[in-house]
């Protein structure tokens, strides 16, 4: 790839957006698939090669990313409804999480996440049976999480499909 051309530059930097986008899936600190598909918006408009295979490539990602946002919240919320995780108790989780986000950079938002879901479940249902609640709505983060990392995934398969055909 000759990086003095325009369109080898806006394919590094695509790829460079693509894969700071699967990190940042997993970093609660950075829009993942939303940067994945930056990549591809941008090697969309301004790189080189077939007109058709970059915009091809950019409705198949956005296809991708909007199934992928979708699912995130329609799965593991119907798991948690099924589980019987009140949204009072994801609520405590969320605010504690942000909280913990700021407190222990990183890892602070999982560990608030966990304290408050398990805090409202201890209130509601007691000792016993607040763990069992809180691993249920964890296990539906986790979800989330790698419905959203497949999606990344396949958004810079395509992208690299893409960049080799175009």
């Amino acid at each position: 790839m000759d990086l003095t051309d325009t369109g080898g530059l806006v394919a590094l930097l695509s790829g460079l957006l693509i894969a700071t986008g699967v990190v940042g899936v997993m970093l609660p600190m950075l829009p993942g698939l939303l940067l994945t598909w930056s990549g591809v918006l941008l090697w969309a408009l301004l790189g080189d090669g077939s007109a058709g295979v970059r915009y091809t490539v950019l409705a198949a990602a956005t296809v991708i990313a909007g199934a992928g946002m979708v699912i995130k919240f329609l799965w593991p919320g119907k798991k948690l409804r099924n589980s019987g995780v009140p949204t009072s108790a994801l609520m405590a989780g969320g605010v504690l999480g942000l909280i913990g986000f700021f407190a222990i950079p990183v890892i602070g938002l999982v560990l608030g996440f966990l304290l408050g879901v398990w805090l409202v479940e201890l209130n509601r249902l007691g000792s016993e049976r607040a763990w069992p609640s809180t691993r249920a709505a964890l296990g539906a983060v986790g979800l989330s999480l790698m419905v959203e990392f497949a999606a990344a995934l396949g958004i810079a398969v395509v992208w690299v499909f893409g960049l080799i055909v175009a």
